[in-house]
């Protein structure tokens, strides 16, 4: 059986262990991640908390809704045992009617059966660290290799003491500036789940300076469950100019590499960032969006 608690009735010791136990358990999921990107969350539990599910929502007109938060790629149904698109199914079906609209993305191992619901694939990327520098060297395109010996001619150095609001600064003074969608709330949100990511031992801040000790790029990494996700990044035209960012990220496979890690790029279906990914040596996975509309018919604009 499969049941709906509010956020005040998790047990969040007994979701905590559920995820770290899930063979497809990710970082998003831990109640201290959800806590600072969706802090009303609720959930699906079943088999004393066995296999679970978290409900990102909202309120907003008075209309309960699920959305995607922010700096969270994929949740879905985590669980210790098997999974089937069935399964999966069924936890969907548990999604309470309360919810109008329905927006979320499931995990990379969540396979769903069709039902009453719009699916789309997403692109992700994912790299295994698990052999010797060398080999992972080797499966760098040509391009790639290019920029990096360019990049170790600028003079560039990497630093593991950067505050986390020097790479949120690196990105709202630049790329920031083109990205419409972010409020003040969400970098503050940023922060916070830095902070407590570092805090917990998850989250790490890589930086790269230039010859004269300015920060040009910056990277956050948070890792559980044998996976790093490349989460944010912040770069000025210097650090592009320089190669700063690939020679951030072969900075951190090199120092992970021989690891039972996996780096996982976090994205993307634009097709600039999906080569730059690629082009170091990972493969491509896809995971699931699932959409539900229950809105009246007079009240679906409110869906954007």
């Amino acid at each position: 059986m499969i049941q709906h608690l509010l956020h005040e009735q998790i047990n969040k010791k007994k979701w905590d262990e559920a995820i770290a136990r899930s063979f497809n358990g990710m970082v998003y999921a831990y109640s201290w991640y959800l806590d600072v990107v969706a802090p009303e969350w609720e959930a699906l539990v079943a088999d004393n908390y066995q296999t679970v599910m978290p409900l990102t929502c909202r309120n907003k007109f008075g209309i309960n809704y699920l959305f995607p938060p922010f700096f969270v790629q994929q949740l879905g149904v985590f669980s210790s045992q098997k999974l089937d698109g069935g399964k999966v199914k069924d936890f969907i079906s548990a999604i309470p009617a309360k919810y109008k609209l329905v927006e979320i993305t499931l995990n990379a191992f969540n396979k769903l059966e069709q039902g009453d619901y719009t699916i789309k694939e997403n692109a992700n990327y994912e790299l295994d660290l698990i052999q010797p520098y060398e080999q992972l060297y080797a499966g760098y395109s040509d391009n790639l290799k290019r920029n990096l010996k360019k990049a170790k001619k600028n003079g560039l150095s990497i630093s593991r003491k950067v505050a986390p609001e020097e790479i949120i600064k690196l990105f709202r003074e630049n790329k920031g500036k083109e990205v419409g969608n972010f409020k003040s709330i969400d970098y503050k949100r940023l922060k916070d789940l830095m902070e407590v990511a570092v805090k917990n031992g998850k989250g790490q801040l890589w930086g790269v300076s230039t010859s004269d000790k300015q920060l040009c790029a910056g990277a956050f990494f948070v890792e559980s469950n044998d996976r790093a996700i490349f989460l944010f990044s912040g770069l000025n035209e210097a650090g592009k100019q320089k190669g700063a960012m690939p020679y951030l990220i072969d900075q951190f496979v090199n120092s992970n590499s021989e690891k039972k890690l996996t780096l996982d790029f976090e994205g993307s279906n634009i097709p600039g960032l999906a080569k730059f990914y690629k082009s170091f040596g990972s493969r491509e996975c896809t995971y699931l969006f699932v959409g539900i509309n229950r809105l009246p018919f007079y009240l679906r604009w409110l869906k954007k």
